[in-house]
């Protein structure tokens, strides 16, 4: 009976609440999850295409026009995670 939830005598605005405090909080534990993270963390191309939901094309030319700063170790290419953080800017509506 303890992983079973029983709705008795709960109005419709009260669930409603409820799920919206459940959610609020979840988004809370989400949010101090990244920003928990090694802010220094180096990504490939590869999972820095996959963070950003890119494809390797768009990276490289956003690296050679400057918008999101690469560091290299002989042929591999790293970004950082929070400088690719940084250069995410708010559109204007």
């Amino acid at each position: 009976m303890t992983d079973s939830i029983l709705l008795q005598n709960v109005s419709p605005e009260r669930l409603t609440e409820l799920i919206k405090d459940g959610v609020k909080s979840q988004l809370e534990d989400f949010k101090k999850e990244i920003n928990t993270h090694n802010p220094d963390e180096l990504l490939t191309r590869a999972e820095t295409c996959k963070f950003l939901q890119i494809d390797s094309s768009t990276l490289w030319a956003w690296t050679n026009k400057g918008k999101v700063k690469a560091y290299g170790i002989a042929n591999r290419r790293y970004y950082k995670k929070a400088e690719l953080l940084e250069s995410l800017k708010p559109l204007k509506k």
